[in-house]
Parts: structure tokens; C-alpha cells; sequence
């Protein structure tokens, strides 16, 4: 995709919807399945990535466990339960502004 920035302000809606959907992730993981749910074509890095999740944690929406994995430690984010309740609202506020766009864009076709 030619404009990254298209996606930092999604970034923390697409965490969620991962962790949703996987139950729990650590870092690495979730930039490769974002990776290859788009095939290819958005790349999160570390920069990105962790901020977000660290603000996501401070928000109360994950909790953090560490594994020993190997002989190194892993952390593992997942949603509590106030983050599961919040990326139900996260993903409708994301799909209204997806169909705000498509309107604006191109008015003659709706996804609605």
C-alpha cells in the first residue's frame, strides 16, 4: 500500500481484532499476521507496534503474561475483559468511518 499512514490511526483497532480472534499474541506474531492477512502489503514496525500495545495495557484493555520460551522471556498480550467489550465498539466505530469514506469517495457505490 503506498501511504502507511493510512493505517496508524487503525493500528490499535487492528491489535484487538487480532487478539479477538487469537485469544493471545505476542509482538512478533501479530506483525507477522497483520503481514499476512494483507499479503504484504502493511508492514507494523516495532515502533509502532509497541506503543500502541503499551497504551492499549495502560488503557485496561490487555493483560500481559511472560513465558519462557526457549531461554528468552515472551510476552504475551490478550485481551481482559473490558478490551473484549471494546473492540466490539472499536470495530463498529471502524466500520462506520469505512462507509463515511466510500460515500465520500465514491458515492455511487455503497458497501452498505
Amino acid at each position: 500500500m503506498g501511504n502507511q499512514k493510512l493505517y496508524k490511526g487503525s493500528l490499535q483497532t487492528i491489535i484487538l481484532k487480532l487478539l479477538a480472534e487469537n485469544d493471545k499474541m505476542y509482538g512478533y506474531e501479530i506483525t507477522q499476521k497483520v503481514k499476512e492477512l494483507t499479503k504484504g502489503e502493511l508492514h507494523i514496525t516495532e515502533g509502532a507496534l509497541y506503543p500502541a500495545l503499551h497504551k492499549l495495557e495502560a488503557e485496561g484493555l490487555l493483560d500481559v503474561e511472560v513465558a519462557k520460551v526457549g531461554n528468552r522471556l515472551r510476552k504475551y498480550y490478550k485481551l481482559t475483559e473490558t478490551g473484549t467489550k471494546e473492540t466490539v465498539n472499536r470495530l463498529a466505530q471502524m466500520q462506520e468511518f469505512l462507509n463515511t469514506m466510500q460515500h465520500l469517495v465514491n458515492p455511487k457505490f455503497s458497501i452498505e
